[in-house]
């Protein structure tokens, strides 16, 4: 006779008292470990967020939403912690932080299945400016980068070879080129 979840088992047989034990619900350290990780579809939600990950968010927040996997830049002017899907492979996001919090959150080399609605990375630039239509281009060695402002928050779309390769968010006055 088995036990349902949350049930104890406990007999005397013999005379003798058998420890009961509780039977939970098993969680997979496998699973555990994959909720912790960088999105493999992340989102953009101009002004707010990418992949879960929001301006001002500290350090631990951020270890908390993508996990302890990252690199980090040496040469960098800030902090700057790089997520990639395998290690020494370009393909993730990257976070960098000003005074203890992030100040900017991007998209690095297209990882795909990335979105912002139904635009993935992938898509061409015409549909890009259809739909941002007042984003202002500035031009960055290699691409462009086509930024809205609102408040103190800069949305980015990275345009290479003239398809949408990747995007974040930034505080107002951080560099448009990542």
């Amino acid at each position: 006779m088995g036990a349902s979840q949350g049930q104890s088992l406990g007999d005397v047989r013999n005379g003798l008292v058998r420890a009961p034990i509780l039977y939970r619900p098993r969680v997979h350290a496998l699973a555990l470990a994959l909720a912790l990780l960088l999105p493999r579809q992340g989102a953009l939600v101009p002004f707010h967020s990418l992949g879960g990950v929001r301006l001002g968010m500290t350090p631990a927040q951020v270890r908390a939403a993508w996990g302890d996997r990252h690199g980090t830049c040496r040469d960098c002017a800030e902090t700057t912690w790089y997520f990639t899907y395998k290690p020494f492979e370009p393909k993730g996001a990257a976070v960098s932080f000003r005074a203890g919090a992030v100040d900017a959150v991007w998209t690095l080399w297209s990882p795909p299945g990335w979105h912002v609605g139904t635009l993935t990375l992938g898509a061409a630039q015409e549909e890009l400016t259809r739909r941002y239509g007042g984003a202002v281009r500035v031009p960055c060695i290699g691409y462009s980068a086509y930024i809205l402002t609102r408040a103190r928050t800069t949305t980015a779309f990275y345009v290479h070879d003239g398809r949408l390769w990747g995007f974040g968010i930034s505080s107002a006055g951080s560099p448009a080129c990542r």
